[in-house]
């Protein structure tokens, strides 16, 4: 899979751009603050219909403008897609694909995969429960859709169920039986997604330890463990349990939403116990398995984007990123750097074709191919 062009239109700082790239590598080289980022982050746009960074789509459109729009095409196995992702201010998010919009947007995830490596991704061995769920529904997301579609009924409804609860405390009543119907629409979601994430762990977890140890060149054992409150339990069981908890609280306090993922190292938390290059190679593997993952799944290599990783790996880790580099695993790369002649040294040798973009607050222009 390529994305062989990129248009722009008051996408963040950019007020407009076009881009034609390489088949192989892409550099975009500027100062921090330019607009690097931001160009990976359109390209996460026509892969996933949204940002990859937090925020509402509204803050992506340039400021003193009322929309914004993102086009791109790609080309998989001979054939061509024109994907464009639009906002007008205060209007709902157009996706189209062939000019022809979706019905639904959530049928366009996975289609054209990507795999973003920032230096923010530790955040998620040092942020919350919620951040790990985003992340492996996001990557679930991409390769399975009834996964996706369980998902967004699960939250549809679970926003319904928190709704009432709201109502129960502001009104003081309280409506057994429309509790019990959503308890009952809840249930069977909540314990296919339980499931089908303890099955994707299975085949997950082994091809992340093999990207770690191939980047860390250490002996630690690594491993990955899906915590959930409903493991060996009855839904509809912990759901009454916790009705009185959950009128006090008003919001559901059980289920899927409030499960973990847990990052272990020698069977500690790598929170708590990792050093911090121990930490970089952890999510630096776990990124490196989805990218396997979701080319065995999808019978096409990703996107890779690599988002400022010079400045922020080691040489060893580096070094190992571009041996594979080298050995043709990953497809179509994009980079930020902020020093041309670092990322020319560090690319040198490859026999891939690297076209070499300058960034410079919103404008970008091609300063040549290696």
């Amino acid at each position: 899979m390529l994305l062989e062009n990129l248009s722009l239109l008051f996408f963040k700082n950019y007020e407009e751009a076009a881009l034609s790239f390489s088949e192989h590598i892409n550099c975009f080289i500027g100062d921090n603050g330019s607009g690097k980022t931001n160009l990976l982050d359109a390209i996460h746009y026509l892969s996933m219909t949204k940002s990859a960074f937090p925020g509402t789509d509204a803050q992506s459109i340039k400021q003193g403008e009322d929309f914004f729009m993102v086009k791109g095409r790609f080309e998989i196995e001979g054939e061509k897609h024109t994907v464009q992702v639009s906002l007008k201010q205060g209007q709902k998010k157009t996706v189209t694909h062939n000019k022809a919009p979706y019905e639904k947007i959530s049928d366009h995830i996975g289609r054209f995969p990507v795999v973003l490596i920032s230096p923010y991704d530790t955040d998620l061995i040092r942020e919350g429960s919620e951040e790990r769920r985003k992340y492996f529904d996001s990557l679930m997301s991409q390769f399975d859709h009834v996964y996706l579609e369980q998902l967004i009924q699960y939250n549809y409804i679970l926003k319904q169920r928190n709704s009432l609860l709201k109502q129960f405390a502001e009104r003081n009543y309280y409506d057994r039986d429309y509790l019990q119907i959503l308890n009952e629409q809840l249930v069977p979601f909540g314990e296919e997604l339980v499931q089908a994430r303890q099955r994707f762990l299975q085949d997950f977890v082994p091809i992340f330890q093999k990207h770690y140890h191939h980047i860390s060149d250490s002996h630690e054992e690594v491993t990955l463990t899906y915590k959930s409150q409903l493991k060996g339990s009855d839904f509809a069981h912990k759901l009454q349990q916790a009705e009185r908890k959950d009128m006090a609280l008003q919001r559901t306090t059980v289920g899927p939403h409030k499960d973990d993922f847990v990052f272990l190292m020698d069977g500690n938390p790598v929170k708590n116990f990792g050093s911090q290059g121990q930490q970089k190679s952890y999510v630096i593997a776990l990124k490196l398995a989805h990218f396997e993952v979701m080319d065995q799944r999808q019978h096409h290599k990703p996107l890779l984007l690599l988002d400022d990783i010079f400045d922020r790996l080691d040489e060893k880790r580096i070094t190992k990123l571009m041996q594979m580099v080298a050995a043709h695993t990953f497809g179509q790369i994009f980079l930020t750097d902020t020093h041309l002649d670092r990322t020319d040294k560090i690319l040198e040798g490859l026999s891939e074709s690297i076209r070499r973009f300058e960034v410079r607050e919103g404008k970008v222009k091609v300063i040549g191919e290696l």
